[in-house]
């Protein structure tokens, strides 16, 4: 099916490593009996005779009045963990309300279908979103006991409103977060944030959160929830959840992570698409593959040295459809999602006409009655493939899949087993493969698969304390309602100082019962940190709005000339006005793609904290990162041949931020054989493969972060690299970083020295994001300053453990 080869990654071999994950029982235990026998009744008619223990154990501690995570596996039953406790006092309690959070639209629709099948006497879920008419609102408000939702909702219209909200306030029992391990970086902070304005907002109501049953006395009856509502958060498998959630709602949270329910084997394959002839115009990038080239820095110099993983994901798809396999392909980018249904329908079609038909591409964007029919024929079966970005990852249970095919590491081990779970969810065999990119983590992982299986995967990073997070949330909750010194306890460190500088720019008064919001609208805070308003994209002869772009990618995306692919439709860029956030553009099929590039200098502001590891020296601390895209080239799509290089006049972007860097002294990598005349170029390359490495160790993608490297930078008086966050404030990645540096940069080091082109390559130390052309690179010296660093750094640790 899959033109299986014998395993190992020989010459010739695509697979490098088949990892045989056995199936597993489950392990049930009696309902709880505090469940009413209603909700045993109706759950028994929908094949659940009794939870899995895992899930008692949780729905237990959240009926006690204990905030609880459930971090378990892809299909292990995670909403009746929380279904349970909230319906149960649902029914029991007339009065009391939930309040559901997901970071999507479709899932919290995945769930409303799910609670309002049961259809429980005076429950009343809805969804209040977005796309909910405003007709329905008001009902909702008044009369819903289970609101499911979202956190941009819940930060634009719930609390800003929440008088209109009091009711369902004064008697919210629990509030649900579900696939918490999403809320990270920037967007996990400002959700943290939320959350916390929800608690303030919920206790400012007399009767605050109804009741929650308890079970003292054994007699099941309801109790006061003095402290507020009760959190209970379901998580993919993740490192350390109980610190993960406690940072995110501020509350001492209790984990269960044990895993009970029954799941399939899975057959989990790494795939390394085999290498490509210099030059072979049989297998050009597509315009998928190029998809980064509009993004921040650029793309490559030359053709990818190995056979795309778009194209290659396809075959593999038109394989597993032609053999009858029920298979879900997961991509990247909405443009890949495309391509590779389109590639595989083409495949079919030439094999058996009308085959092409059971294949399609699903992807945000779509209407919301167009994704519901393509998830129905592929339940149904009229569909056997589907090429589709992260939207399925969450929020659709999909049954019945047979294999899962990863276009490309997803950025985390949690993404990625979140994803292989799609498949075998109904408890038969499934098939899971891992198709690598040509880039340093893809390439390394594909080699190394003990970073993949038997490891715990990551802990999710975020930092409320961000002061570019903090202070605007803090201006929210004081439009919402003044601010008083134990608000800025619940705040947290750094609060204080945030509302000072709130006041000293104007936008508070303090007052003797607190701070209040001096204007009289309310903030503009993007929890998504986008960085404000987006850039539209406009067809010049029509005046059709054809998208949007962040503002931060702007630069990048739709500088004059740039071209800019819309539905496979390519367009070419005639003007940019950052002013009125508008690009206009009209359509053009050029025979070349362009490549923006850009200059950065960085100063260092300030050092947390640093090891002094004699010759070298590993740091932590705040950075101003000041860049400017100065240029763009154009490139023959074919070979990758420069054809020009056009001046652009942008403004320079200034950027306050997070750092980890480290310093090597001159003397020392002269000693390891790195020339003074290399250093450049040996420092650049550690800087680009450490970017691609990082996502290894931190819940981070690399397009969250930047690096520069120098021979002799001012700040320090030596050769240094550094990674940055790419979010003003920081978003917890280079702290992390600093904080598992020698597992990072010995990952680093390994990726480098086992790839096996001779001056550096996609797979290694080239980079689709570099700004000076990938150019200059030392492959080989980069591994011997690697080398440096990580023998001093365990030199440091053996002799001083606790340095810092």
């Amino acid at each position: 099916m899959l033109r299986a080869r014998t395993p190992g990654g020989g010459a010739g071999n695509p697979v490098t490593h088949v990892e045989r994950i056995p199936a597993r029982p489950g392990t049930a235990v009696d309902w709880p009996e505090w469940v009413p026998a209603e909700l045993r009744a109706v759950l028994a008619g929908q094949g659940v005779v009794a939870p899995w223990r895992h899930q008692a154990e949780a729905a237990g501690h959240a009926h006690a009045g204990r905030h609880v995570v459930v971090a378990t596996g892809t299909a292990s039953g995670k909403s009746l963990a929380y279904q349970l406790p909230a319906l149960a006092t649902l029914l029991t309690d007339p009065r009391a309300t939930v309040l559901y959070l997901a970071p999507t639209k479709a899932l919290a629709a995945d769930q409303l279908r799910a609670v309002a099948a049961l259809d429980l006497d005076g429950v009343r879920p809805a969804c209040y979103d977005g796309d909910t008419p405003r007709g329905e609102r008001d009902w909702i408000r008044a009369h819903s006991r289970f609101v499911l939702t979202n956190p941009d909702m819940l930060h634009h219209g719930i609390l800003p409103g929440h008088a209109r909200w009091s009711t369902f306030l004064r008697r919210l029992a629990f509030v649900v977060v579900d696939e918490c391990h999403t809320y990270r970086g920037v967007f996990g902070s400002h959700v943290a944030h939320v959350l916390r304005r929800l608690r303030r907002q919920a206790a400012r109501y007399p009767g605050t959160s109804g009741s929650v049953p308890g079970q003292r006395g054994g007699t099941g009856g309801p109790r006061p929830a003095p402290d507020g509502p009760v959190f209970v958060l379901a998580s993919a498998t993740s490192g350390d959840p109980a610190a993960a959630a406690e940072r995110l709602t501020g509350l001492p949270v209790t984990a269960v992570t044990e895993d009970t329910a029954p799941r399939g084997g899975l057959t989990f394959a790494l795939w390394e698409p085999p290498p490509l002839p210099p030059s072979s115009p049989s297998d050009v990038p597509d315009p998928a593959d190029r998809a980064g080239a509009a993004a921040p820095g650029g793309g490559f110099d030359a053709a990818p040295v190995r056979r795309s993983a778009l194209r290659e994901t396809a075959d593999l798809l038109s394989d597993t459809v032609a053999a009858g396999v029920r298979t879900l392909a997961f991509v990247r980018s909405r443009r890949g999602a495309e391509v590779i249904a389109t590639t595989a329908r083409r495949r079919l079609d030439e094999a058996v006409p009308g085959l092409g038909a059971r294949v399609a591409a699903y992807r945000s964007g779509y209407l919301r009655e167009e994704r519901r029919s393509l998830e129905q024929a592929l339940l149904g079966g009229e569909l056997l493939g589907l090429a589709s970005t992260s939207a399925l990852e969450l929020g659709v249970d999909l049954v019945g899949l047979d294999a899962v095919l990863i276009c490309g590491y997803p950025g985390t081990r949690a993404s990625l087993w979140q994803q292989a779970g799609r498949a075998g969810r109904s408890g038969g065999e499934a098939l899971a493969v891992l198709v690598a990119r040509d880039d340093p983590l893809d390439t390394y992982l594909v080699h190394h698969p003990q970073a993949l299986f038997g490891r715990p995967v990551e802990a999710t990073v975020l930092d409320p304390a961000n002061p570019y997070v903090l202070g605007p949330q803090l201006a929210c909750a004081a439009a919402e309602s003044p601010l008083t010194p134990a608000d800025l306890e619940l705040f947290g460190a750094g609060a204080k100082e945030a509302v000072e500088a709130l006041v000293a720019a104007g936008a508070l008064r303090h007052r003797p019962t607190g701070w209040y919001w001096r204007h009289a609208g309310r903030p503009e805070v993007d929890l998504r940190g986008t960085g404000g308003t987006p850039v539209d994209v406009v067809e010049s002869s029509t005046g059709r709005l054809l998208g949007t772009v962040d503002p931060a990618s702007a630069h990048f995306q739709v500088h004059p000339g740039a071209v800019y692919l819309h539905q496979g439709v390519s367009y070419v860029v005639d003007a940019l006005d950052l002013d009125d956030g508008c690009a206009l553009v009209h359509a053009e099929e050029p025979d070349w793609s362009t490549h923006p590039r850009d200059v950065t200098s960085l100063s260092v502001a300030s050092v947390r904290s640093y090891l002094d590891a004699g010759p070298v020296g590993m740091f932590l601390g705040e950075v101003d990162v000041t860049s400017q895209v100065v240029s763009y080239q154009r490139r023959r799509l074919a070979s990758g041949e420069v054809l020009a290089t056009l001046p652009l006049d942008l403004p320079a972007r200034e950027l306050r931020t997070v750092a980890v860097w480290f310093t090597v002294s001159p003397e020392s990598l002269a000693a390891a054989g790195v020339d003074a005349a290399e250093v450049p170029g040996a420092l650049h390359a550690a800087e680009h493969a450490a970017i691609g490495l990082l996502p290894l160790v931190a819940t981070c993608d690399r397009w969250d972060i930047g690096g520069l490297s120098t021979a002799n930078h001012p700040d320090t008086e030596a050769p240094t690299v550094f990674v940055y966050d790419g979010h003003p404030g920081g978003a917890g990645f280079a702290e992390r970083a600093y904080r598992a540096a020698s597992e990072w940069l010995t990952a680093t080091r390994d990726a480098i020295a086992e790839c096996g082109c001779e001056t550096g390559c996609p797979s290694c130390v080239q980079s689709p994001k570099c700004g000076n052309g990938n150019n200059p690179l030392a492959k080989s010296e980069a591994v011997r300053v690697l080398d440096v660093v990580l023998s001093n750094l365990a030199r440091l640790a053996t002799a001083e453990p606790d340095a810092t």
